[in-house]
This record gives C-alpha cells, structure tokens and sequence, in this order.
C-alpha cells in the first residue's frame, strides 16, 4: 500500500499532479486539490509521477 501525503502549507493548487493520475487527485470546484490518501502498490508510476511534476515540491509518499 501506499500512503501519499500533499503539505497544504506547500501545495498552490496548481494541478499538476491531475494530469499524472485524475482519479487520485483531483481539484474540486474551487480549485482546491483533494486527493486519495491510500493507493494500491501497483499505482506507483503514477505517483512518483505525480511527486516529480509538482512545481511545489508537496506531494510524498510511503509505501508499507
């Protein structure tokens, strides 16, 4: 399992990471990310992915 953590202190909302894997990130409405906490090991591209374009630097993950 993987556990993903986004430092909100960090993060500026900008998206990147939605377009590295939309259905566990996403922006709502006001466009404030939200994302899945807990993924599959099998998901890990896509995060680590995720974590190499964010402008930021925000996202980190663990994996058990």
């Amino acid at each position: 399992m993987i556990t993903i953590d986004i430092d909100m202190d960090k993060c500026q909302n900008y998206g990147q990471c939605v377009f590295e894997a939309e259905d566990i990130f996403q922006l709502d409405d006001d466009g404030k990310i939200h994302y899945t906490k807990e993924v599959d090991d099998d998901r890990k591209e896509d995060v680590e992915n995720a974590v190499d374009v964010c402008p930021m630097q925000a996202i980190s993950f663990t994996t058990a």
